[in-house]
């Protein structure tokens, strides 16, 4: 037979407020993620340094410039990947994957570069 209403102690189910915790566990709030730990560490270790608007719209450029240079390599890989499929040569259709992702990890690792370069890193 389950206790009435009235045997419970305050702040346990049952009663008129609910739920409240007490104990050890009243103060879960506060505590912060591992995430959280982690950033308040870095930032004793290596504050983020805050960018100028030049550095920032020269970080911008960079970006534009090197999304540009990726699509154009893209379309034309397209254009030769769909030619080599007609023409049903697997060899070259393997050769063009190949060369795309090696030209796209090289400009991607050339926009890195240059914008480290400019955040002075």
């Amino acid at each position: 037979m389950l206790p009435s209403n009235r045997n419970l102690p305050p702040g346990r189910p049952g009663n008129s407020s609910g739920w409240i915790f007490a104990g050890p566990w009243a103060n879960l709030g506060d505590m912060k993620s591992a995430y959280e730990l982690a950033m308040e560490r870095l930032s004793k270790t290596a504050p983020a340094s805050k960018l100028t608007q030049a550095q920032k719209a020269e970080l911008a450029e960079l970006d534009s410039i090197y999304a540009a240079k990726l699509a154009q390599a893209d379309l034309s890989t397209r254009e030769a990947l769909q030619a080599a499929q007609a023409a049903g040569d697997l060899e070259t259709l393997d050769l063009l994957r190949q060369r795309y992702a090696s030209d796209k990890a090289k400009l991607e690792a050339e926009r890195e570069a240059k914008k480290d370069r400019v955040r002075g890193v």
